[in-house]
């Protein structure tokens, strides 16, 4: 069976880190090689990276972001396909990469599956569509812990933007899926966990996220800017709308047929509650 290459992302986060490794390290099968990309952290991840060496990769050096580590992760790797699994993420199960594994066929340029939200909170599923289409990256991306990525389409299209600092991803997934018409299909398999705490949960990064997914449909799509600002303004208006009838009076009295089905409309892509 085929090699596949998790890499794992760390900055001074050393107990997402240790969840992650344990993660990796419980799964029923060998062929996993985990390749972790430290920006030299400060705190203890150093003392854990040394602590589980003979389980996997590891280079601790400083660096310019996020991008240029999964970078240096990928270029690292000798799997097939690779799987970003940053720090505080974990997979979904100890069979998942069992299960999935023997469906990675070279005929495929990227695999998905399905992505589970957890906050202090609330824990949600995301179920992805099996037909990709640019309205979909206009308003998403494919989850990149639940995304198994042929190494060798990094060489045929670019490596992630280290300029960027939240979109490189997206850059990635848009342009290979709806400009390169790369071969994708999607996987009946909830991959991992995700982690709700990272820069791009961070509602004070929502003006940086639009700015620079501005600059990629600028950079490859320049005549769908249009559409990009119609589906940011719609979505505002309709959260506008949600708590404006979520929170009057006047919802609170009328309890009718009409309203409820307005609020189901609104509601009903948002992610599913475990």
């Amino acid at each position: 069976m085929q090699l596949l290459s998790i890499i794992t992302v760390n900055y001074n986060n050393e107990s997402g880190l240790k969840d992650t490794i344990e993660s990796v390290k419980k799964q029923n099968i060998d062929n996993i090689e985990h390749i972790i990309i430290d920006g030299a952290s400060t705190d203890n991840s150093l003392s854990i990276l040394e602590e589980y060496s003979s389980h996997i990769t590891y280079k601790s050096e400083p660096d310019k972001g996020i991008y240029q580590a999964m970078n240096k992760g990928v270029k690292l790797a000798r799997g097939e396909f690779v799987l970003f699994l940053n720090s505080g993420d974990i997979l979904y199960s100890d069979e998942v990469i069992s299960k999935t594994l023997p469906s990675l066929k070279p005929d495929y340029d990227l695999y998905y599956g399905d992505l589970i939200f957890k906050s202090y909170t609330h824990t949600s599923l995301r179920q992805y569509p099996e037909q990709l289409n640019f309205s979909f990256f206009l308003k998403e991306s494919l989850p990149h812990p639940a995304t198994f990525i042929k190494k060798s389409l990094f060489n045929r299209i670019f490596y992630y933007t280290e300029t960027f600092k939240i979109v490189s991803d997206w850059e990635f997934f848009i342009y290979a899926v709806c400009k390169e018409n790369v071969r994708y299909k999607y996987l009946e398999e909830t991959i991992s966990v995700f982690g709700l705490d990272g820069i791009s949960n961070n509602p004070e990064n929502k003006k940086l996220i639009a700015s620079e997914r501005k600059e990629v449909l600028q950079k490859h799509f320049p005549a769908f800017i249009d559409d990009y600002k119609d589906i940011s303004l719609l979505d505002n208006n309709r959260f506008k709308i949600l708590k404006e009838l979520e929170t009057s009076s006047f919802s609170k009295k009328l309890n009718s047929i009409w309203l409820r089905l307005v609020l189901f409309l609104i509601k009903r892509k948002t992610p599913k509650k475990l």
